[in-house]
C-alpha cells in the first residue's frame, strides 16, 4: 500500500504505548501470508524510550528528521521523529512533567498530516490524570484533535464523531461518556441526525462504501414498545430517521439492540449508530476483545488509535498484547488510501 506514511505518536511514554509500538512492527513491517502491507509509519516520541523497548523485542529503532525518510528505514527499524520527554520516564509510572510533550506530540503529529507530510495520525494510549495535572483542558484526544483541524476546510458535515470497530462491525456513537439517567435529555433528534451524516458520509470518503446502509439503535428494550417503553423512540428517534431517510440516507427506524449484532443482523448494515457507551462497546469488545479500534470520524484527518488505556499496571512487563495497535494502524492505513482515491 503506497501513500504519505502515517505518524504515530507514542502516548504516555510511561504507560504500554512504547512496547505496542515495537512488538507491532515487525508484523506490519513484513505482514504474514495474503496480508497486504500497510502505509509506512514514523512514531513521534521519545526515541530512547522506544529504543529500550525495541532492544527487548527485536524491533529496532532509527532517528529520522522527515516523514518522507519513513519508507526507507520502515523495512529495517522504527523510524522515529525524536522529541525527548523532560522527565525520566519509568514504566507504569506517569510523570505529570511529561504531559506538556506528550501533548506536543499529538500537535505535531497532527500539524505533520495537515502539512502534507503524513497521511494520518494513530495515536497511543494516553492517561487524563497527569494530563490534567500539567493544564491539559480536553477530555481526551478526539477533542483535542479535533480542536486543532477546527479551521482546516471539510466538505461534509463536520465531528467528532467516535466509532468502534472490530471484524465487521463498525459501532458510532451519539454520547460517550455520560451517565445513563442522562441520556433522554442528551439523545436528541439534532444529535441523531448530525451522527448520522457523519457516518452516512464517512462510509463513502472513508471506507468506499458507495451507498452505504446505516442501522440505528433503539434507546429502550424492545424499541420501547410503540411507547409503552418509553417515548424516545415515538418522539424523536423514528421522526430523526424518516428525516434522515428523506436527505437520501439509508437508514433504519430504531431497532431493538438486543438482536442488532449477531452475524445475521451485521449482514444488512455497514455501520449502526448507537445511543450510548456501552451500547456500542459490549459488542465490539465482545467481537474481538483484543483487536477493536477506536476511529474519529467527521475530520479533515484520518485518525486512528487502539481501543485500551496506558495501562500502568503492565508496562514494561513485557506482557501488553499490540493487536489492537496492529489494527488501529491497519484501519488508518485503509481509510488513508481510500482519501486519496476520492
Amino acid at each position: 500500500m503506497t501513500g504519505r506514511p502515517l505518524i504515530v505518536t507514542m502516548g504516555d511514554p510511561a504507560g504500554v504505548g512504547p512496547e505496542i509500538i515495537a512488538r507491532a512492527w515487525p508484523v506490519l513491517a513484513t505482514p504474514p501470508g495474503p496480508i497486504a502491507p500497510v502505509t509506512p509509519f514514523a512514531v513521534i516520541g521519545d526515541a530512547d524510550v522506544l529504543a529500550a523497548q525495541g532492544a527487548r523485542l527485536g524491533a529496532p529503532v532509527e532517528q529520522i528528521f522527515s516523514p518522507s525518510d519513513a519508507r526507507g528505514v520502515f523495512g529495517r527499524a522504527i523510524p522515529v521523529l525524536h522529541h525527548p520527554a523532560p522527565a525520566k520516564v519509568t514504566p507504569g509510572k506517569p510523570d505529570p512533567r511529561n504531559a506538556p510533550a506528550v501533548a506536543d506530540w499529538i500537535e505535531r503529529a497532527v500539524d505533520l498530516v495537515i502539512s502534507g507530510e503524513g497521511g494520518g495520525v494513530v495515536t497511543a494510549p494516553i492517561a487524563k490524570a497527569p494530563m490534567y495535572a500539567s493544564g491539559f483542558r480536553f477530555p481526551g484526544h478526539t477533542e483535542f484533535i479535533a480542536e486543532l483541524t477546527a479551521d482546516m476546510p471539510f466538505s461534509g458535515t463536520r465531528g467528532p464523531v467516535m466509532m468502534l470497530t472490530a471484524k465487521d462491525l463498525r459501532a458510532c456513537l451519539v454520547t460517550i461518556h455520560v451517565a445513563i439517567d442522562q441520556l433522554p435529555e442528551l439523545v436528541t433528534a439534532d444529535r441523531v441526525m448530525r451522527v448520522a451524516r457523519v457516518v452516512h458520509e464517512s462510509m463513502k470518503r472513508d471506507f468506499g462504501v458507495a451507498a452505504p446502509r446505516l442501522a440505528m439503535a433503539a434507546l429502550n428494550p424492545h424499541a420501547g414498545e410503540g411507547g409503552s417503553i418509553g417515548l424516545q423512540e415515538v418522539e424523536v428517534l423514528r421522526p430523526a430517521a424518516a428525516a434522515l431517510r428523506a436527505e437520501g440516507i439509508n437508514i433504519t427506524d430504531p431497532l431493538p439492540a438486543d438482536t442488532l449484532f449477531h452475524d445475521e443482523a451485521r449482514a444488512r448494515y455497514d455501520a449502526t449508530v448507537c445511543l450510548y457507551h456501552d451500547q456500542a462497546l459490549i459488542p465490539v469488545k465482545t467481537l474481538d476483545f483484543w483487536g477493536g479500534v477506536n476511529a474519529t470520524l467527521g475530520l479533515p484527518i484520518v485518525r486512528t488509535s487502539p481501543d485500551h488505556g496506558t495501562g500502568f499496571d503492565i508496562a514494561g512487563k513485557g506482557i501488553a498484547r499490540a493487536d489492537s495497535f496492529i489494527a488501529a494502524v491497519r484501519l488508518a492505513s485503509e481509510m488513508a488510501a481510500a482519501r486519496a482515491t476520492r
